[in-house]
């Protein structure tokens, strides 16, 4: 088999990383890292915001929309991120709209939220920079339905109902996608519900992926089983005649599943360590790259190691750079040395750009501010990254 040469790709390359950034916007980057290099700054910071917020304090809303808001979302309507589509387009990069309002439990609540994700469908139909769609199953179903179907437990007529209404909603999502020929992701959830998840985007699968993978599940591979999963997956996929499409991340439920593991009294599934972590993404991405006549996926991922590992996985395999079976994803914000090193290097690339109302995308954003301090070296890495930066640029003048 022929062996490709991509262009020469270094994650340290801070030019290319960012190019798309002023002097003034690096600026106010670096004094945002620095403030969540900072535990106990972002956990006073976190709490003064919720509660600013919610007291209408005039002001507010301004200075979180200039700051964090700006850093890690596209702005609070699908025509607010238009800018962001098409600058990260113009480094041939791809945007995947990402809608963070944490629905209200309730039918209203689920069919507004299912009327948004069609809305990001549509524009990914109007936008060629607009590769992916997403939606995560509790914004449109129950999870307390979801987890009893998981369990086998009856469910009461009025509980059956709802699923079915939930299914529609998944379906009209799958169907436009399908229509459209734009792919869609599924995220993943907790595990006491994720088998729930699984099933019903498997039988979208077989429904819309007879010609190419258009729905694609996400796999957790913190989780020990996930490969496994994968592997059957692709089994059945073959059996079925259609396409597995799948998104591979690390995982973002960690201390939640081993606290209701305990609490439940069953095995923690996830894996004793990161090393065991790393180990199973990298066999994932070996499995699905030896089998990518069947598979597509994404490598939903920050980590360099495991990035860099699929660039060469490529190479040895054959498979170009742009071949569309193969992409990579970052967070909007974050860990640009990544993902525009890799679109300049010809790689699929995209970012995934959260959206929504400055007060309803809040637990999204502290999240992000919280993990950043959580991962070892992430926050501390970007921060000296922009150093890096901008003592290159000082440097040329």
């Amino acid at each position: 088999m022929s062996v490709t040469h991509a262009p020469r790709l270094s994650f340290d390359d801070t030019a290319v990383a960012f190019a798309s950034k002023s002097d003034n916007e690096l600026r106010r980057m670096y004094a945002l890292f620095a403030a969540m290099n900072n535990n106990s700054l972002v956990k006073t910071g976190s709490g003064l915001m919720n509660t600013a917020l919610r007291w209408h304090i005039p002001g507010t809303k301004f200075l979180i929309k200039k700051s964090i808001f700006e850093q890690f979302c596209g702005g609070e309507t699908i025509k607010e991120c238009l800018p962001v589509i098409q600058e990260l387009g113009r480094y041939g990069i791809g945007t995947i709209l990402d809608y963070s309002v944490e629905g209200k439990g309730d039918d209203k609540s689920y069919d507004a939220t299912t009327t948004e994700i069609l809305a990001t469908l549509d524009m990914a139909h109007r936008s060629q920079h607009i590769p992916f769609s997403v939606f995560k199953v509790t914004g449109l179903a129950d999870t307390a339905i979801l987890e009893k179907v998981q369990a086998g437990t009856a469910l009461s007529p009025s509980e059956q109902e709802s699923f079915e209404r939930s299914k529609k909603r998944i379906n009209a999502i799958c169907a436009r996608a399908h229509q459209y020929g734009v792919r869609v992701f599924v995220d993943a959830e907790e595990s006491w519900f994720q088998e729930t998840i699984d099933q019903l985007t498997y039988e979208m699968m077989q429904r819309y992926n007879r010609e190419s993978a258009i729905v694609w599940n996400t796999y957790q591979l913190y989780r020990q089983d996930r490969l496994e999963a994968i592997e059957k997956a692709y089994a059945d996929a073959v059996r079925g005649g259609y396409f597995l499409g799948g998104k591979l991340v690390r995982g973002a439920y960690m201390e939640k599943e081993a606290r209701v593991a305990q609490q439940q009294g069953r095995p923690n599934p996830i894996n004793p360590t990161k090393d065991a972590t790393d180990q199973l993404y990298d066999d994932a991405l070996r499995f699905c790259v030896q089998h990518a006549d069947h598979i597509s996926i994404c490598a939903g991922t920050h980590n360099e190691a495991s990035s860099l590992l699929l660039t060469e996985l490529m190479q040895e395999s054959g498979l170009q750079p742009g071949d569309q079976r193969i992409w990579f994803a970052q967070l909007y914000g974050m860990s640009d040395n990544l993902t525009y090193n890799l679109a300049n290097a010809g790689y699929n690339t995209a970012k995934y750009v959260p959206y929504g109302p400055v007060e309803a995308v809040m637990p999204y954003l502290l999240r992000r501010a919280n993990e950043n301090t959580a991962i070892a070296g992430q926050t501390s890495r970007e921060f000296r990254l922009i150093q890096k930066e901008m003592s290159r640029r000082k440097t040329r003048k």
